[in-house]
């Protein structure tokens, strides 16, 4: 019974964070309409980083801390700030052009090319399921791109750099996969945001010399949303599942990320819910559900040591 109660909590806890990703990407899409996109991304990780980072020192919500040696802080600078600011800059770039739903739902593709980049990377054998999940995740790519390319109004810059978003997403989870050999999942996060941050903000300050920064209310209140519910609070529910149930079974959850953040900037930014996004949905989720399957049955046919 008590189990039953846990994993509820966790799956609930899983739910709202979804909510929180909604609405971060829904309001980073209206941030992005009045501030420089790389001061909106660099100024938030910047603050995330930093508070997270303050939650770790002065608690042990996420275990002890780890001062990290001289050389992990080299790889994570290089290998996480780096790969995590080239990501929010194509992610807020893209907010621009095409709708918060339609770059949402490009990053619920990254599972699958992260099971593509493996096979290549590290010479896993691909089986038909991995196959069929790829090309059922590319044709929903397809389905949202061929407006662009059939010269409609959908902007085709936009749905490229929401492509390119998600595979470097795709790659900035790789690299924070390899510096958690070291650190927990939330030191990795706090120290590659607030990195992020800092190699960001000499392009930031350009673009506040450029063009200027409104600030009132409103824009602020958004902004301290993204860093705490967006940053904070969705990181450490996403952290907490992860503690308890396998990864495959949490990222499962990322189907409903596209749906949170299409349902978030229907109501708040009036963005349509288009046919062909509804179908580019399906096959792509599909395709993920299919691509973890494929990663499931790998991991329990590996003999235990």
């Amino acid at each position: 019974m008590l189990k039953g109660k846990s994993n509820a909590s966790l799956a609930a806890g899983l739910v709202f964070a979804v909510a929180l990703w909604g609405g971060n990407n829904a309001g980073t899409k209206w941030l992005v309409g009045s501030w420089p996109p790389i001061w909106t991304g660099g100024t938030r990780f910047l603050c995330a980083g930093l508070l997270l980072l303050a939650v770790l020192r002065v608690t042990t919500w996420f275990g002890e801390y780890v001062v990290p040696s001289r050389e992990l802080s080299r790889a994570l600078w290089l290998r996480g700030g780096l790969s995590l600011a080239a990501y929010i800059v194509v992610f807020n770039f893209a907010l621009r052009y095409t709708s918060a739903s339609h770059v949402a739902l490009y990053l619920g593709s990254s599972p699958v090319w992260a099971l593509l980049w493996e096979t290549f990377s590290e010479r896993i054998k691909i089986g038909w399921v991995r196959w069929g999940a790829a090309l059922l995740a590319l044709s929903g790519v397809a389905v949202l791109l061929m407006p662009a390319l059939a010269g409609s109004t959908v902007n085709l810059t936009g749905e490229l750099l929401g492509l390119t978003t998600s595979v470097l997403w795709t790659n900035y989870g790789r690299q924070s996969r390899k510096l958690s050999a070291t650190l927990n999942g939330a030191e990795v996060s706090a120290h590659t945001m607030w990195r992020a941050g800092a190699l960001l903000m000499p392009l930031a300050l350009v673009e506040v010399a450029q063009h200027g920064v409104p600030i009132n209310a409103k824009l602020l209140g958004v902004q301290g949303y993204c860093i705490i519910a967006g940053g904070v609070m969705a990181f450490a529910l996403w952290n907490r599942a992860l503690g308890q149930w396998p990864a495959s079974r949490v990222l499962l959850f990322n189907n409903l990320i596209p749906v949170s953040t299409m349902t978030w900037a229907h109501f708040c930014l009036d963005e349509p819910v288009t046919p062909t996004f509804l179908v580019a949905l399906g096959l792509i989720a599909l395709g993920v559900l299919l691509g973890q399957l494929a990663a499931s049955r790998i991991v329990r046919s590996e003999p235990e040591l």
